[in-house]
């Protein structure tokens, strides 16, 4: 995807221009302090000259006192700035990121089968950071910079003209050094963030899979593959301190070239009666407060490089398409009865490979609908459209006879409960996770949940009862626990459409009668879509779609679809002998 560059002025007017008073008072502190650094060179040129030539003791002690007041000067001053700036900064970096986090959960489900988590979290906390060189010290040291350089120019020129110009030389030409520096290192920054995305999104991942790692023997290869993206990140920093370090020797010669040039024409000036030494003095030290600004700026500029590097990735994210495009999604669902219809559906994962071609079938409010079929033919695909995680390229879906196309998510997913194979628990308690869905359901509510999915069966028998840590990802418990907490969770979400990936494949025959009784439950009077991997599961259901191949190759009740004897009589008899 082709990407403009985020430009300093797009920077100023987001994030600078709205926090101009902070920026403003940041500016003001910088003055003062600059100024106050003034005092120390004018300061020695008047204690050579005047003070010691004429021994005048009296204004030796003034001198010193005002050193020192310039001095506490710039210390409180530059305080003031840290803690303002800075602290801004760092709260700006919090906005930005719950920004970023609440932008990347609005994203469809299709942008999360491409992208590897740990690289999201790396995009969400790590490409923030530069930020805080936009707002903070960097920004004003840059001002601060300027406005020294220009007024120790005037004064050096006030002082000697023709050795404020022959400084100036080797100056002009690490000025071009560092322009020509920073059109490499920020491509060298975007990448660097790219980079650090995957090596994170690799280490979560081996971190995630850390059973299947140990039991394939594969840590050696998981080594091999972090240590490659490890190599990759540092030959990416090694570019760019090179170029860094390039930068900095060549100011450090350049201004060594400047300071010497200053020792000769200075000594050859005080010999010629045209300098006294005091003005030397004064021109060096300016000299040198000029310089550092300079040096500093070099540094400011990478920052800032950085920081737009930065931008230019978080900007990539918050341009994408969330899946609730508000313009389209105008139907606000109050109530759901849960009639839903599919109209000639057709839907494709990639271009030119359909999954569904045309499938048209129709479910009554309250009743159950089993996909049946061999596996990738299409039954999680007829799923997730019902859910809205996907949606049809071609034909309608239909919710209570609303285009769901047309349908706010939020209204619609109110109403909306899913138990997946691969359930998802959350790490902390059984009875956090039953209450996912409604935070703030009751106590009574919460019971019935837990009775009616049967997981009073083995809670009862922790010591902890609901309040027992189950690991992150659910790890301390067994599937059919595991699946137990999921329906639970579902029952008290009381959804009015209900998605069952209904994974009791996995399950020892004892559980597998619970989940059966409160699957029962958990369906009573609701539209439920039930993806069946066991067919003793689904006799029950009002009716049967066998899905072959992307289409409905059989549909009806259990009762007629065996007096068919076709596709779903002999999957029902092929599974009845095992």
């Amino acid at each position: 995807m082709s990407h403009k560059k985020v430009s300093i002025l797009t920077a100023f007017k987001t994030i600078i221009w709205p926090r101009r008073n902070l920026v403003f008072i940041g500016l003001l502190l910088i003055i003062i302090s600059r100024a106050a650094s003034f005092v120390t060179p004018v300061a020695s040129k008047y204690l050579i000259d005047d003070v010691i030539a004429n021994n005048d003791v009296q204004m030796l002690k003034v001198l010193v006192a005002v050193v020192i007041l310039a001095i506490l000067v710039q210390s409180v001053t530059s305080f003031l700035l840290t803690k303002i700036l800075s602290v801004q900064a760092q709260y700006m970096i919090s906005e930005l990121r719950a920004q970023v986090q609440k932008k990347v959960l609005s994203l469809p489900i299709s942008y999360f089968d491409n992208a590897k988590s740990g690289a999201l979290v790396s995009r969400i906390m790590s490409d923030v950071e530069g930020v805080r060189n936009l707002i903070g010290t960097g920004l004003v040291q840059l001002v601060g910079g300027i406005i020294t350089a220009i007024v120790s120019l005037v004064l050096l020129l006030r002082i000697s003209p023709s050795m404020t110009l022959f400084t100036f030389v080797p100056l002009s030409v690490f000025g071009i050094i560092a322009l020509k520096a920073f059109k490499i290192i920020r491509p060298i920054f975007r990448n660097r963030g790219k980079i650090n995305a995957e090596v994170k999104g690799r280490l979560t991942e081996t971190l995630g899979g850390i059973r299947v790692i140990k039991g394939f023997n594969a840590e050696e290869q998981e080594h091999k593959v972090f240590e490659a993206g490890v190599d990759e990140l540092f030959q990416n920093v090694k570019k760019s301190l090179t170029t860094t370090a390039f930068m900095t020797s060549s100011s450090t010669f350049l201004i060594g070239i400047a300071t010497t040039g200053v020792m000769g024409f200075g000594g050859y000036k005080i010999m010629q009666g045209e300098l006294t030494i005091g003005d030397l003095l004064m021109f060096t030290v300016l000299l040198g407060t000029m310089v550092a600004p300079i040096v500093q700026m070099s540094n400011i500029g990478s920052q800032l490089t950085e920081a737009l590097a930065g931008l230019d990735r978080t900007e990539e994210l918050m341009n994408m398409t969330p899946e609730a495009d508000e313009t389209q999604r105008t139907i606000v669902l109050d109530d759901v009865k849960g009639d839903m219809a599919f109209e000639h559906v057709s839907f494709a994962y990639e271009e030119d490979k359909e999954v569904l071609h045309d499938i048209s079938f129709e479910v009554k409010s309250g009743s159950v609908v089993a996909l049946v079929g061999s596996s990738g033919s299409g039954k999680s695909t007829i799923a997730g459209l019902a859910a809205s995680f996907l949606n049809p390229q071609s034909g309608k879906i239909r919710i209570d006879g609303k285009d769901l196309s047309k349908v706010d998510l939020n209204s619609f997913r109110q109403y909306l409960g899913v138990v997946l194979q691969d359930d998802f628990l959350f790490e902390g308690t059984i009875r956090e996770n039953i209450l996912f869905p409604r935070p703030s359901a009751s106590e009574e509510e919460l019971i019935s949940a837990v009775k009616a999915a049967y997981v009073d069966e083995f809670t009862d028998r922790f010591d902890d009862g609901l309040d027992t840590l189950i690991g992150e990802r659910g790890i301390k418990l067994s599937g059919g626990q595991r699946q137990r907490i999921a329906i639970a969770r579902a029952v008290l979400a009381n959804p009015r459409i209900l998605i069952l990936d209904e994974a009791t494949s996995n399950l020892d025959t004892e559980s597998e009668a619970l989940i059966q009784k409160s699957l029962a439950k958990l369906t009573e009077g609701r539209t439920t879509f039930v993806i069946a991997h066991r067919l003793s599961t689904i006799r029950k259901a009002n009716q049967i779609l066998v899905i072959e191949n992307g289409i409905i190759a059989e549909q009806g009740t259990h009762d007629e679809l065996i007096a068919k004897e076709g596709r779903y009589y002999n999957l029902f008899t092929y599974q009845a002998r095992i």
